[in-house]
């Protein structure tokens, strides 16, 4: 099963589900946020599966019309976007290192660069036996809930980047439940998008090049991630593809295990206040920067796989506004 969320024509919101045998989502009754089913499944010791279908369903929608007029939502979220985490992992797939070496090619060949180093300490130790904790990963803030755009959206270029730039993650989606355990709801497509340029100057800009805004959907799978997720990524301009990419995700392509992952996301207390919402990118495995393509704005971002139904898509959108920001004496 996958779940999406939407608005109506008339702006109130609704949870749909993707049902094998049937040709279109159908409403789920009674449901008008799936962060709130999250909760009444952990209340009520049902899964999230059996709870979505304890409300049972009703008439089905019209996806194409919700996809072309842009009513789509995030497929999780929170009513209050500061209580939403947006994080993201590098260094984690099998592909990843390949590309960030690439970006870190001016130091001596002899020698391991700080990324390197740290996709080796995955390698050997990120993925633990059960009951055991392996290494932690590279991991950076992105923002809160308002960073996030919804599928369809526009991400935008801000004056200050010097690089806008796709990265096609699988993104784990959570919710706190009201004792504080972390409640895995499930599993989405996400775009990064990040500022490589910034990045690739200075490896100690990393944290700087991730505060941009991103994006996750629109379908939200159900249960357990498979180990093997395989998609394409596509860069539009003027509706015509001028460069697309493969990208391979799930446990059997990564170096570190998502419960080691978890883990070390959710080790930190204030990471488990009851009723928040994390959105935790796992990394990418395939950049369209790595193939030396250069984006502007009116570019169109396509990501899709088959096991997370219809294709994330955003166009970038540039803002020229250059503006100081000062800070007032009080």
């Amino acid at each position: 099963m996958r779940l999406l969320q939407f608005v109506s024509a008339d702006g109130s919101r609704h949870v749909a589900a993707v049902l094998a045998g049937r040709s279109a989502p159908a409403l789920v009754k009674n449901a008008t946020s799936v962060r709130e089913l999250a909760l009444e499944a952990s209340r009520s010791g049902l899964s999230l599966l059996q709870c979505v279908e304890g409300h049972g369903f009703g008439d089905q929608v019209d996806y194409d019309a919700i996809v072309t007029e842009k009513r789509l939502l995030v497929p999780l979220d929170h009513p209050d976007p500061s209580r939403c985490m947006i994080a993201v992992t590098g260094l984690t797939h099998l592909g990843s290192a390949e590309s960030r070496e690439a970006m870190h090619a001016k130091l001596a060949a002899t020698d391991l660069s700080d990324s390197m180093r740290m996709f080796k300490l995955g390698l050997d130790g990120g993925r633990p036996s059960p009951g055991s904790i392996g290494v932690q990963p590279e991991w950076a803030y992105k923002g809160d809930g308002s960073w996030a755009v919804a599928p369809e959206q526009p991400l935008a270029l801000p004056s200050y980047a010097e690089d806008g730039g796709d990265e096609a993650e699988i993104v784990g989606l959570y919710v706190i439940g009201d004792q504080g355990e972390v409640l895995r709801v499930g599993f989405s497509l996400g775009n990064e998008y990040s500022d490589h340029v910034m990045e690739q100057r200075n490896y100690l800009y990393l944290a700087h090049s991730k505060l941009r805004q991103c994006s996750y959907g629109p379908e939200l799978l159900v249960g357990n991630l498979p180990d093997q997720v395989c998609g394409t990524i596509r860069v539009l301009r003027s509706g015509s593809p001028i460069w697309s990419g493969k990208f391979v995700s799930g446990e059997s392509n990564m170096c570190h295990s998502i419960a080691n992952l978890e883990h070390h996301h959710f080790k930190y207390d204030a990471f488990r206040r009851p009723g928040d919402v994390h959105v935790y990118f796992f990394g990418a495995s395939s950049l369209s920067f790595s193939d030396g393509v250069k984006l502007r704005g009116g570019d169109t971002f396509e990501i899709e796989s088959p096991t997370f139904g219809r294709a994330l898509r955003n166009t970038i959108v540039e803002d020229a506004r250059e503006r100081i920001v000062k800070a007032r004496p009080l």
